[in-house]
């Protein structure tokens, strides 16, 4: 395909770079377009997806019949047959009249299924069906319907180990896997990053009828650098809140790095180590990575109050436990441990201590024996490392509550936005939602 083609196509379906990992999922787009096949767009989200289900329906014969994009993820798992294939009347509760699918509304046009990871696997059977037979059955009904609708799916998860999981059919991936197209996350599209953000921040100075920010040299390459593991979206928040929010239209380093949040950095070290693995799935990296330090600094403890090993040993057997806060320490003492250490002596009995009658502190575990005032309670530390890891199975629950409640407070309680910054789909965000009794 020549280059005039492919910018004509740009500038009609508003597509702005000119990379070559992008050039060359257009040009896979467009010749697949002529088709019938079906085809599966692969992107982290926010790569822009839906613009290459677009460029298919448009170029096809089919673009005079309905384009239907379709989140699965947004869908409640317990409506989406009823919402993709139709249901007759009195099929269940709430079902006071018969009512058409998408695919039954769709009938010559083409469906756009995002998200297609997150389909339920009942409802994978019954798309297995209308792709290979091109027909359906309306819940509650045993009739069976035609409909000659094209399939576009997309997916920002890899499907394949989702098939090895379990949690996705096997023929199915196959057989909308016909035409794969790859959308390269925007950290790969080079100066493609500046572009857009020029793009995005005159759009902004026309909203606001402000003068566009301008980038010098250093924000620039700061920019180009940064990982945007929000991809697109990403970038176009981040010109808007400039836009709106700097009095100086030229963009300094410092202004620059404002903006650009540090924690995306760290994820993005993370991410060169963990292929594929999304933001949620980093996180939890990083609770368990921390968790399984805690177990390993309770084990020294244990030994080092029985006598069993002492604090030189430690060190050298443990240097990742200790790299970084030893450097301005001094040497470790060999002598006697003073009384309030936890160190025990080898050869001698107590493993018991009494603790100080004061309130405890917050986020720390409440071990209480068999009497309920704590303040005068001896404890026995074999007991209490046991109690504190019962404790510490619960904290990544926690940390997951606390992120959704941040995510909601952020987007003024807006689930779809919320379910977004998280790098979850709206689904899981309800399910979540209705398991730590957040909507009350």
């Amino acid at each position: 395909m020549e280059n005039r083609e492919i910018l004509s196509i740009k500038q009609r379906f508003g597509i702005i770079g000119n990379a070559p990992s992008l050039n060359h999922a257009i040009q896979v787009a467009t010749q697949v377009a002529a088709t019938d096949l079906t085809v599966m767009i692969t992107g982290e989200s926010g790569s822009g997806k839906e613009s290459f289900s677009k460029i298919i329906h448009q170029l096809s014969a089919r673009k005079h019949g309905k384009f239907i994009a379709i989140n699965c993820g947004a869908i409640p798992e317990g409506t989406i047959d009823s919402e993709l294939f139709g249901h007759e009347k009195g099929s269940f509760t709430g079902a006071n009249e018969a009512r058409k699918g998408y695919f039954e509304v769709t009938d010559g046009g083409t469906i756009f299924l995002d998200e297609i990871g997150e389909m339920p696997v009942e409802t994978q059977a019954r798309l297995l069906r209308v792709l290979e037979n091109k027909e359906f059955i309306r819940v509650g009904s045993s009739k069976v319907m035609k409909t000659d609708v094209r399939v576009v799916a997309a997916t920002n998860v890899n499907l394949l180990k989702n098939v090895q999981k379990g949690k996705f059919r096997e023929d199915l991936y196959y057989r909308l896997n016909t035409v794969p197209i790859q959308v390269p996350p925007l950290r790969e599209r080079g100066n493609d990053i500046e572009l857009l953000f020029r793009k995005f921040a005159t759009d902004f100075a026309e909203q606001y009828h402000v003068q566009p920010l301008s980038l010098t040299a250093e924000s620039k390459q700061i920019l180009i650098n940064f990982p945007f593991p929000g991809n697109i979206r990403q970038l176009k928040n981040l010109a808007e809140q400039m836009s709106a929010l700097e009095l100086d239209r030229v963009v300094e380093k410092q202004t620059m790095l404002k903006y650009l949040p540090s924690t995306s950095n760290q994820l993005a070290v993370l991410e060169s180590d963990d292929k594929g693995l999304n933001e949620r799935d980093l996180l939890y990296k990083v609770l368990f990575d921390m968790r399984q330090d805690m177990t390993d600094l309770k084990k020294i403890v244990l030994q080092l109050a029985k006598g069993n090993t002492n604090i030189n040993s430690v060190i050298q057997e443990n240097p990742q436990l200790f790299s970084g806060v030893m450097e301005d320490q001094p040497a470790p003492s060999t002598t006697t441990p003073t009384e309030t250490s936890l160190a025990v002596r080898p050869n001698t009995t107590p493993v018991k201590y009494t603790p100080s009658p004061r309130p405890p502190q917050e986020n720390q575990p409440i071990i209480i024996t068999n009497d309920d005032d704590y303040k005068t309670n001896t404890y026995d530390i074999d007991n209490m490392v046991e109690v504190e890891e019962e404790e510490e199975s619960l904290s990544i629950e926690k940390k997951e509550k606390e992120l959704i409640i941040k995510a909601l407070q952020k987007n003024n309680n807006k689930r779809k936005y919320a379910a977004q910054d998280l790098g979850i789909s709206e689904r899981t965000l309800y399910r979540k939602i209705k398991q730590y009794e957040l909507d009350e």
